[in-house]
């Protein structure tokens, strides 16, 4: 039994353990002070971006932790770590050209995050790939289309980015009428359905406006109307506005063209 303790109370058992476990509830309490410093809401800090560099230190403290805790338990086996902290120069100059990618990934990603070209969150295209950012590692970016596709891009392959959570999104919508139609009723009932849309929809940033007379089409004279919105939010801006363009047209019995075609038969 005593043989047996003696052996639990072993530095190179115990040790090793009991590093594991201190360094594991370091890990966890850092952590949560971390989520607390970036969960707090500032005028001065996007959200987005509070969500990106917590994600980031997190990770960084992941890597951090797992580094300490290798060190100390070669220091428990009898490995001077100091030597190898001093031999980090001649090291770092090897690792970084055996790993020159990863750290080209690496430091790209740092300068994304601090230089707000994208946060988790942001709608964007990178190298053609058009999605919503769903995470920012130390080595990768991580995009999931509006399809449901997922790219996973190293930060170093990252040429060009084009975000369009920037600034305000612009939701577009063209109404077409019939020839027949009598214009200023139309413009009266379109300016009045703006007013009526400036209440409904909550993701509006601007003004909802008729713009006049598009185009003079083949068919059908064109109105259109645009509204600031959120970004990312057009689309479905879009749709409700076609929605009560219609009912509000048809409640006013204005006709809505569609494509027609006329045969011509000559007798032989």
């Amino acid at each position: 039994m005593e043989e047996f303790l003696n052996f639990l109370l072993n530095i190179k058992i115990i040790g090793p353990i009991v590093t594991i476990l201190v360094m594991f509830i370091i890990y966890k309490i850092v952590k949560r002070i971390i989520k607390r410093i970036f969960n707090f809401k500032s005028n001065k800090i996007k959200h987005k971006k509070q969500v990106t560099l917590m994600n980031f230190f997190i990770n960084l403290l992941r890597v951090l932790t797992l580094i300490f805790i290798a060190l100390i338990i070669l220091e428990i086996y009898g490995i001077k770590t100091s030597a190898i902290i001093t031999s980090l120069g001649a090291v770092t100059v090897v690792v970084g050209l055996a790993f020159q990618d990863i750290l080209k990934d690496f430091i790209a990603g740092f300068s994304f995050i601090f230089e707000d070209s994208y946060n988790v969150g942001d709608w964007v295209t990178i190298n053609d790939f058009k999605g919503e950012v769903i995470s920012i590692g130390m080595k990768t970016t991580r995009i999931r289309a509006y399809e449901g596709e997922i790219l996973i891009i190293n930060n170093g392959s990252i040429t060009q980015v084009i975000n369009h959570t920037a600034s305000n999104s612009l939701a577009i919508v063209d109404v077409n009428v019939s020839y027949d139609s009598d214009i200023d009723k139309v413009e009266s009932v379109l300016n009045n359905l703006c007013e009526q849309l400036r209440k409904d929809i909550t993701t509006l940033k601007g003004d909802i406006t008729l713009l006049g007379i598009e185009d003079l089409g083949d068919s059908a004279i064109t109105f259109r109307l645009t509204a600031e919105v959120e970004a990312g939010t057009q689309f479905t801006v879009q749709r409700q506005i076609r929605k009560a363009v219609k009912l509000e047209l048809d409640k006013n019995k204005i006709e809505i063209p569609y494509n027609q075609l006329v045969v011509h038969s000559e007798r032989i």
